[in-house]
This record gives structure tokens, C-alpha cells and sequence, in this order.
């Protein structure tokens, strides 16, 4: 199963990550290739990006559904293709290391079923990694600009 990793530990209160964490609406558009989403309850949204696959440009969507939100370090989350037979899931998690340090890690992993799986899992199997350390170091960037504005 194609996944990716990664780690990063930035200066702000685990409080602040969790705040920003919580609400899908703050993250999603921060994914490598983000086109919409649309939060169809607390639980439950659907995302829609673009993935580069050999040459072409795919757009795929994605049903978000989330397992479970523990406040403040942990989201689980369950994905399933909209468009593509695709299914993974993924986590982020946040770590205090002192009052104002936290150590966020992202985690994603998906794997493609049917005709085209060899060449999507080759292809997810070098941008997933990409895509989440992308994602997760978007998502520092933006917590470290709203610790400034506060």
C-alpha cells in the first residue's frame, strides 16, 4: 500500500495546533492540488484535487470520513474514491514537547483497485510521501502566520 510520512515540530502551544486542526475547512484547501471540498456533516466531507499521473492530470474525489477526533492530539480518518476505485486512510497528530512546542505528524496511505491500480499505486507510491509532508508543512506555515497574528 502506497504511504506517506512525515514529521515536523514547530513553535507553537498544542492548544492553537488543535484549534486549527479541528475544523476540516482550515486544512483541506492546503492539500497539493486542492480544487473543493464540501462537508456533508461533522464526520463526513468530500474532497476534490488534482494528481498528476505519468502525463495526464486526473482530477479525483475523495469521501473524507473521519473515525475519530481526540482533543487535542489525534484525527483518524478514513478515505474512499468518489471517481476512482481507490481507498485509504490517514491520521494527524500532535505532540506537545513543552507549552509552546508541538510535534505534528501526518500520515496517509492509499492504495487503487481495478484495471488501472499497477500504474496508480507505482504513481501514489512516490507523490503520497510528497503530498503529505507537503500538506503538513502547509499546515505549519499557516499555524506559525496565525501565532503572529494573535
Amino acid at each position: 500500500m502506497p504511504e506517506g510520512k512525515h514529521e515536523i515540530v514547530i513553535d507553537v502551544p498544542i492548544e492553537q495546533v488543535w484549534d486549527f486542526v479541528k475544523d476540516m475547512d482550515n486544512w483541506a484547501p492546503l492539500l497539493p492540488g486542492y480544487i473543493s471540498h464540501e462537508k456533508l456533516n461533522e464526520k463526513q466531507s468530500n474532497w476534490t484535487f488534482k494528481e498528476t499521473v505519468g502525463v495526464l492530470k486526473k482530477k479525483i474525489s475523495l469521501q473524507v470520513s473521519i473515525k475519530e477526533w481526540i482533543e487535542p492530539t489525534r484525527v483518524t480518518f478514513d478515505l474512499k474514491g468518489i471517481n476512482e476505485n481507490m481507498t485509504g486512510n490517514g491520521y494527524f497528530n500532535a505532540e506537545a514537547l513543552d507549552k509552546n512546542r508541538t510535534k505534528m505528524t501526518g500520515y496517509l496511505a492509499m492504495t487503487a483497485e481495478g484495471a488501472l491500480a499497477p500504474v496508480m499505486n507505482a504513481v501514489m507510491k512516490t507523490s503520497l510521501p510528497k503530498s503529505g509532508q507537503e500538506l503538513t508543512i502547509s499546515i505549519a506555515q499557516k499555524l506559525e502566520e496565525r501565532k503572529v497574528i494573535r
